[in-house]
């Protein structure tokens, strides 16, 4: 086992040990460690399908982004330490507001979802995670978040990259991205990922210089061009994933109850339900909504509940269609918030966060070192204590089976790092 961060010595969250995970699940498949006493162990069930999983794994990661910064602080609230409340004397939680899971931690009151997913031993939350030298801008430090390779200038993402990793080849639909825009996380150099908001107006488009491409799929198979043919070739594949797109969602009747915000969740259910040959999905919760800088708390309590509510539920689809074995979700923020209110009852951008991990196999509980709230960095901010791409190699080697982590974040990131 790793030595523990000097700053967080004192502060270890009570996580199981990874003697102890190994322990219990020695019957299970072994997901791969993303840091100090970072491991899950899949469910014996599994372990028995082990040979015909490794003949056709049909596992899906979905990735989902809280764009904005959220507040870790007041997400898993720390109320069992007194410098929360000493740093947070408006903003932080009251104790009887809180749904408590231990003697030092508790959700935000809103988060029931979250709450019963990890009583059913089905969310991870992971302490600590950052990289060094943070950057405090949104569009830069998504971008690190996005391509796994801060302080880089990568142009290809690592939901990208994995896809190329697992599918040399390219085949059609290997990535979705739910969303007004492409996310850069989603770049590759063989995939041209699936891309939409609204799948009942989801079509083919382009520009007025590959447009003539696009209309001619439809009168011509082939082409002695080379560069003519990938156009064809893309604009055939983009004609057939929007009618799947939209045929999926016309089909998709479901008695779960999304809530107010279903984060896209509730899209990507459709297209699984639907058998779309997807491995890799990616949302977000859009528009940087969880910046608070100003007021937090209600509007911050009601974003968690939104998002709490639409995971709990989509996990609930997926037990519901019989895919709840087959997903897990990784869920993810470009940096978290300063220790310390500010003056405006809000909180300014930070660095260390959390991370969740979410499915039916994934062995819930708390993992890593929680960065301590008395022995901050210099600005304030708090110490990180596991790398985010830990957590990344976690999912590829273990959830996904790929064992080509290091490759993709450029780096040894997966157990034993």
């Amino acid at each position: 086992m790793k030595k523990k961060h000097p700053a967080a010595a004192d502060h270890a969250c009570p996580c199981i040990s990874r003697r102890t995970i190994i322990r219990h699940a020695a019957s299970a498949l072994a997901l791969g460690a993303a840091g100090e006493g970072l491991s899950f162990g899949l469910t014996s069930t599994l372990a028995r399908a082990a040979q015909e999983t490794q003949k056709k794994n049909d596992r899906i990661l979905v990735v989902l982004e809280l764009s904005g910064a959220n507040d870790g602080l007041n997400t898993f609230v720390p109320y069992g330490d007194p410098a929360y409340y000493k740093l947070r004397p408006r903003l932080g939680i009251a104790e009887k507001k809180l749904i408590k899971i231990d003697d030092v931690h508790g959700f935000s009151g809103g988060m029931k979802g979250f709450e019963q997913l990890y009583k059913d031993g089905k969310l991870a939350i992971v302490h600590g995670c950052g990289y060094a030298q943070p950057n405090f801008s949104h569009f830069t430090s998504m971008a690190y978040w996005h391509t796994a390779a801060p302080n880089s200038g990568q142009p290809l993402g690592w939901v990208g990259k994995l896809a190329d990793s697992m599918s040399p080849q390219g085949a059609p639909n290997f990535i979705v991205n739910v969303g007004e825009t492409q996310s850069l996380a989603v770049n590759a150099s063989h995939h041209t990922p699936v891309v939409f908001n609204d799948p009942e107006h989801f079509m083919r488009k382009g520009d007025a210089t590959v447009r003539p491409f696009f209309d001619a799929e439809d009168h011509a198979a082939q082409s002695a061009n080379a560069t003519q043919q990938f156009l064809l070739d893309v604009a055939k594949s983009a004609k057939e994933a929007s009618a799947q797109v939209r045929e999926a969602w016309s089909s998709y009747k479901t008695p779960v109850d999304y809530g107010i915000v279903p984060l896209g969740l509730n899209k990507i259910a459709s297209l699984i339900a639907a058998g779309m040959p997807t491995r890799l999905y990616y949302t977000s919760y859009p528009h940087n909504v969880f910046d608070t800088h100003v007021h937090q708390a209600d509007v911050h309590a009601r974003l968690l509940t939104y998002t709490s509510d639409a995971v709990a539920a989509f996990m609930r689809d997926m037990e519901r269609i019989g895919r709840g074995d087959d997903v897990s979700i990784l869920i993810f923020s470009e940096f978290g918030r300063r220790a310390a209110e500010n003056d405006n009852l809000g909180t300014d951008h930070g660095t260390a966060n959390l991370m969740y991990l979410v499915g039916k196999t994934v062995k819930g509980g708390q993992y890593g070192t929680r960065s301590s709230l008395t022995e901050l960095m210099p600005d304030g901010n708090l110490q990180y204590t596991i790398d985010f791409r830990r957590v990344y190699a976690t999912m590829i080697e273990g959830w996904l089976q790929h064992h080509d982590s290091a490759a993709i974040l450029r780096g040894q990131f997966a157990d034993g790092a």
